[in-house]
């Protein structure tokens, strides 16, 4: 099947793109990556009032969703452009509040988060939470209980240093309900979306350094060797695009195998995004290893997220099960 956005979604992204270019998302990036969450917060403000976070809310709450398709063309270019923060976790928030019983929490939160008042992170799948030193809520599941939680313990850099995880402390349950696994979901969705991302502009980065870097006289890019990386690179991306697709589709329908779908789509894009970064940092050379370069950004984000939110292996096995 072939998916294709409408002129809408199409400049929708084009707008998100001049923006985050216009914002120099690779300082706010490493800012964030040091503890200083001043530039990338005003970077998710800005975000926030092209209504990136609102496709996740209803309209009950002062949102615009959920809209799966867009919100799939959206985190396409928040990963592209490698924006730091807590962005499947907001997502998967949204839902879990929505999908919950106790209508209270959801009232009090989704508007702030809707309109980028409010920054909230999630551990669901884990002991840690994604950027809980940045967030103004740090939410956990125990059990079926939505827990807000009232600190975090140390904070400890992972593959990706602007990924910056904490373990949730205490905290009283807010609501529950049994909505965890579609909240998951969620955010296994989207994570796949910010891979695709992170693919694409480690492929398009990497074409025009093989433009450019010349040996023997000549470009790299002219050597066949060097073709045949670059074009696995690029296929495995856009076998991914559809996966990814197929799955917002799914979910806008309310599809019962739309769990299935985001396995495939979260495989199928983490994989291919670390790929391509493989490739990056082959044809690159030591460069690419060098924290200075911009490239290390998307690199150390690919390598992240091809495990955040479901690890291959996991996904495969939910596919197959079903």
């Amino acid at each position: 099947m072939r998916f294709l956005l409408d002129a809408e979604q199409t400049e929708f992204t084009r707008t998100l793109d001049r923006l985050l270019t216009a914002a120099d998302t690779p300082a706010a990036v490493r800012a964030w990556s040091a503890g200083d969450h001043g530039p990338g917060r005003a970077l998710w403000e800005r975000l926030a009032a092209t209504g990136v976070f609102a496709l996740a809310v209803s309209e009950e709450y002062e949102g615009l969703g959920p809209l799966p398709v867009e919100l799939a063309a959206a985190f396409v270019e928040l990963g592209r452009h490698a924006v730091p923060g807590p962005l499947a976790e907001t997502v998967a928030v949204s839902v879990l509040l929505q999908r919950l019983g106790d209508r209270g929490p959801a009232k009090e939160w989704l508007p702030r988060i809707a309109s980028g008042r409010a920054m909230v992170t999630l551990a669901l799948s884990g002991p840690y939470a994604l950027d809980a030193d940045a967030a103004d809520a740090v939410f956990h599941v125990v059990d079926d209980d939505l827990v807000l939680a009232d600190g975090h313990g140390p904070v400890r850099t992972s593959l990706d240093p602007a990924r910056r995880l904490a373990r949730p402390t205490g905290g009283e349950s807010v609501a529950h309900g049994p909505a965890v696994r579609e909240a998951a979901d969620w955010a296994a969705f989207a994570t796949a979306a910010q891979a695709l991302g992170v693919g694409l502009a480690l492929a398009e980065r990497t074409v025009a350094y093989a433009k450019q870097r010349t040996q023997f006289g000549t470009a790299i890019g002219a050597f066949q060797a060097v073709k045949h990386q670059l074009a696995d690179a690029v296929i495995g991306l856009e076998f991914g695009r559809p996966l990814l697709y197929g799955a917002a589709v799914a979910l806008a329908a309310g599809a019962p195998d739309a769990s299935r779908n985001i396995a495939a789509a979260k495989v199928a894009c983490g994989e291919s995004a670390y790929a391509a970064a493989r490739t990056a940092l082959q044809l690159h050379g030591a460069i690419g290893y060098t924290a200075e370069y911009d490239l290390s950004l998307w690199i150390g984000k690919a390598t992240a997220l091809r495990t955040a939110w479901g690890t291959p292996s996991e996904c495969r096995a939910r596919v197959l099960s079903a």
